[in-house]
């Protein structure tokens, strides 16, 4: 089933299509073009009906020029360009927003969680869960090529913060590869308020803590990306920043 207009804005009546993907990506002219291609290479013929929006968050390269060139052979890919750098968390919501699938992904552009996950999350979701969430943190995660030892040790560091102010039990809440229900999501990006990287945590605390969702947390495979667009010393001290802003909205009733 195509997508009518691939820059369409608004979301059509009910659920069209089988699965939405989004993509939020900011300057990924480099290596968008790969990711794009594989994903339609595997979703094509396999999940039924499918769009794939690409949210290009204020890139100043070529980064919708990729996607342009994707859509003359692909009418199920669609872009939605922000009005200047808004951060993944504003991306992903917007793209949440416009998506018309029953089921709604979330990806990286550099395809560290490769696509064919997918089916693990799948899986889970049929079982009975809202929400699936690839982890890296769990004993059965196969990472093939690991982050620097100082990136793994700040991401550690991290969750152990999330799981004292949130009370979140999940070993990795930052995995860039999550499945949601449609209905659980168009729910969620109605509540999300934080637009930088902590955007994950407050939408599994939102979605645990608040609204009841049943997450589950699934091993995928994962290969790091050696050109990363997180600054490891100040976005750390912003997702920190996040997430303080986080438990002060909940004691304030923010959330209820």
């Amino acid at each position: 089933m195509a997508v009518t207009t691939p820059q369409r804005e608004q979301e059509a009546d009910g659920p069209q299509l089988r699965l939405s993907v989004i993509i939020p990506a900011y300057n990924e002219e480099s290596r968008l073009g790969s990711t794009l291609d594989a994903f339609t290479a595997y979703l094509n013929g396999t999940t039924g009906p499918y769009e794939l929006i690409v949210v290009d968050d204020g890139s100043t390269d070529g980064t919708a020029d990729v996607v342009r060139e994707q859509q003359q052979g692909c009418d199920q890919v669609r872009l939605l360009r922000n009005d200047g750098n808004r951060g993944k968390g504003y991306s992903v919501r917007r793209g949440m927003q416009q998506a018309r699938g029953e089921l709604i992904l979330f990806a990286d552009a550099d395809n560290s969680t490769p696509i064919e996950e997918l089916e693990k999350l799948l899986r889970a979701i049929e079982a009975g869960a809202d929400i699936a969430i690839g982890s890296r943190g769990l004993p059965e995660s196969l990472l093939e090529l690991r982050q620097p030892r100082h990136r793994e040790y700040l991401g550690r560091m991290f969750n152990l913060i999330v799981r004292l102010l949130t009370r979140l039990p999940f070993r990795d809440t930052q995995c860039g590869f999550k499945l949601f229900r449609r209905d659980a999501a168009k729910d969620l990006a109605s509540r999300q308020t934080l637009h930088g990287w902590a955007f994950d945590v407050e939408l599994l605390h939102v979605a645990v803590r608040k609204r009841g969702y049943e997450v589950a947390e699934v091993p995928v495979r994962w290969i790091n990306s050696p050109r990363t667009t997180l600054n490891a010393l100040t976005d750390s001290l912003d997702m920190l920043r996040e997430l303080l802003r986080i438990k002060w909205q909940d004691l304030r009733g923010r959330y209820d």
